[in-house]
């Protein structure tokens, strides 16, 4: 029998993690912050992929691996598959999620961000959140990467809590 945790708890757990590295450990240098939540969310990643793929056979090419992602690693994650799948087929891929499971406890205010209003709470709470998707970035990254895909993934959150994913794939 496996063992479970409310999912609850585990997204009070990411966010708490990535508050601590963004707020105290490393406050003066938000760079080094986000490459080491990065770095946890690789490690995360890589160790479920070898998980969810010890029973498969390798992966045929980069859009096979791809697909695996959106389907059965983002539904053992998240408990659904990713909403929106484009490709340039030129080792592009945009992954699209119309509602982040992570970013559905996240409120800014709109009237801030549209506006641009640099105010240091608006200001604060976008930082954060954008902060947030270096642990998912890190997941993805580490997934691929254990399928022998190197890659550079970023985020994009225009309408929380929508988020999409850009995996470019390195030659």
């Amino acid at each position: 029998m496996g063992r479970e945790v409310a999912e609850s708890c585990i997204d009070g757990v990411i966010i708490e993690m990535v508050s601590a590295y963004a707020s105290s450990f490393y406050s003066s240098k938000p760079d080094l912050a986000a490459r080491r939540i990065e770095a946890i969310g690789f490690q995360v990643g890589h160790q479920l992929s070898e998980r969810y793929t010890m029973e498969r056979p390798r992966f045929a090419d980069h859009l096979e691996a791809i697909k695996f992602i959106c389907k059965d690693f983002w539904s053992e994650l998240f408990k659904k598959q990713i909403d929106n799948l484009k490709t340039n087929h030129r080792g592009t891929f945009v992954l699209q999620d119309n509602h982040f499971r992570w970013l559905t406890r996240i409120s800014l205010d709109p009237a801030a961000v549209a506006n641009n209003d640099a105010t240091s709470e608006s200001e604060s709470g976008a930082d954060m959140t954008s902060m947030l998707l270096y642990f998912p970035c890190g997941i993805i990254r580490g997934a691929l990467n254990n399928l022998g895909i190197s890659c550079a993934v970023s985020a994009d959150m225009t309408n929380l809590p929508a988020c999409s994913f850009v995996i470019r794939i390195k030659a």
